[in-house]
């Protein structure tokens, strides 16, 4: 079974472009909605909550973005109040040891995936997703 809806916030069109594919190739997701940022998710997300419209099942969210960042836009998230339904996956090239200490310590990230992401490491994540969503 494919995930309804999945967000890709990155602002490397070659990383987007490439994931994508891979969820539609395979068909692990029907939908996919990419923002080179975490503004303009961060505003989408809150167009689709003024429209009582369908949140993302999976967020896969870069670091380092301009305007609003991968962690300012945690920071905003975790003050999103239907924010329980929906499973974030920091995926960045950082190999910084103290991104993921940080990461661990936002309630609302699942895991930490290092860049590049194969289609072995996507697939499992999604797994893991609808396992956590219990819609496997």
């Amino acid at each position: 079974m494919t995930l309804d809806y999945t967000w890709i916030i990155d602002d490397d069109a070659i990383f987007t472009f490439t994931v994508k594919k891979m969820l539609q190739l395979h068909n692990l997701t029907h939908r996919i909605d990419t923002f080179p940022n975490g503004m303009e998710a961060k505003l989408q997300l809150d167009n689709l909550r003024e429209h009582k419209l369908s949140y993302p099942n999976v967020i896969l969210l870069d670091i380092n973005m301009p305007i609003l960042d991968g962690w300012q836009f945690m920071d905003e998230f975790a003050q999103f109040p239907d924010k329980e339904n929906i499973i974030v996956y920091l995926v960045s090239s950082s190999i910084d040891p103290n991104d993921r200490l940080k990461a661990d310590r936002y309630e609302d990230i699942e895991d930490f995936v290092v860049k590049p992401v194969t289609l072995k490491a996507l697939s499992s994540l999604i797994s893991d997703a609808r396992t956590l969503m219990d819609i496997s």
